[in-house]
């Protein structure tokens, strides 16, 4: 059974107080949980979150599934999310994203073997102007080709 820690409990509370409504602390409190839950929310986790923040669990399932920064299955130690949208796409990111996922030998959305990588394709990163781009879990990186993406990758711990 899923259960924050105290630490993030509290966050969760915090984030309770600083909206007029309950529910405008949805996405914040699904955030923390995910960070708690290696980067995915589970049934438990919205669960939890449901009995803490006094909301229907499928007012909290609805916010998760609507939004894709929310992951709905396991993820690796590290989540690269590559743009392929327009902008990206027309400078190589399709490629790039295939790329990766061949030097990782892991699938698209699936955690590779050695569980430290999950590769997806993801819609605009907000950077067209340094495309093609992708985002490592909480971290950006910008104007990468294949060598330099894998370059940043391989020196993840």
């Amino acid at each position: 059974m899923f259960q924050l820690s105290a630490e993030a409990q509290s966050a969760v509370k915090k984030e309770l107080t600083r909206y007029e409504s309950k529910d405008s602390a949805i996405i914040p409190s699904l955030y923390i949980a995910q960070k708690e839950n290696k980067g995915w929310i589970s049934t438990e986790v919205i669960r939890h979150l449901s009995e803490l923040m006094d909301i229907p669990e499928s007012k909290i399932a609805e916010v998760f599934k609507f939004y894709t920064m929310f992951n709905q299955k396991p993820v690796g130690k590290f989540h690269v999310q590559v743009c392929t949208n327009i902008s990206c796409a027309v400078n190589g990111s399709r490629e790039l994203a295939h790329h990766i996922c061949k030097e990782l030998d892991a699938k698209f959305g699936e955690v590779s073997k050695d569980g430290r990588f999950t590769v997806s394709k993801v819609e605009c990163l907000g950077s067209c102007g340094t495309a093609p781009m992708m985002q490592v879990n909480d971290k950006y990186y910008e104007s990468l080709t294949p060598e330099s993406a894998m370059n940043i990758l391989r020196g993840m711990k």
